[in-house]
């Protein structure tokens, strides 16, 4: 895929987002990285990057505050519907997600979110599945290289395209 149009998926709220102004640093079979601004600019949250992991369902991010001072990174579990033919990727965001502070700290956050969609049907037993399985893989990764590997591609194609 050369340069895909991206696709942004929410369960809770339900919306799907062109992410149209987001600028594709970086794309090959396994991932594709961008830098993008927040839809809604915060002091803690104004821009950041994004490394779509296309083969583990794993979306890393790393935000930046208004200041331009790193905030800390951001996982989210996904699951990527790719469209060779119309050059298209559609990321649903499957609920769960890892926040890593700048110190090295992970917090799992919004499993309430997961089983409450997985109550009200909005996913089924797959993606439930899915979201459990990529969300231990991430875990296992961080607990044991910590952020270093996964933040490498973000870092690499920041530095390669200042």
């Amino acid at each position: 895929m050369i340069h895909p149009i991206l696709y942004r998926k929410r369960i809770i709220p339900s919306e799907c987002i062109l992410l149209k102004d987001d600028t594709i640093l970086k794309c090959d079979e396994s991932v594709v990285i961008t830098s993008w601004k927040a839809f809604h600019p915060k002091p803690n949250l104004a821009y950041g990057y994004s490394c779509y992991y296309l083969k583990q369902n794993w979306k890393v991010s790393k935000f930046y505050r208004a200041d331009n001072s790193f905030a800390y990174w951001y996982c989210d579990i996904v699951d990527y519907e790719i469209d060779p033919e119309k050059n298209t990727i559609l990321v649903t965001d499957l609920l769960a997600d890892v926040i890593i502070e700048p110190d090295g700290s992970i917090r799992v956050v919004d499993l309430d979110e997961l089983e409450d969609a997985f109550d009200r049907q909005l996913i089924n037993a797959n993606l439930l599945k899915k979201s459990l399985l990529a969300l231990n893989r991430l875990l296992t990764e961080l607990y044991a290289n910590g952020v270093s590997n996964i933040k490498n591609p973000i870092e690499n194609a920041i530095s390669q395209n200042q």
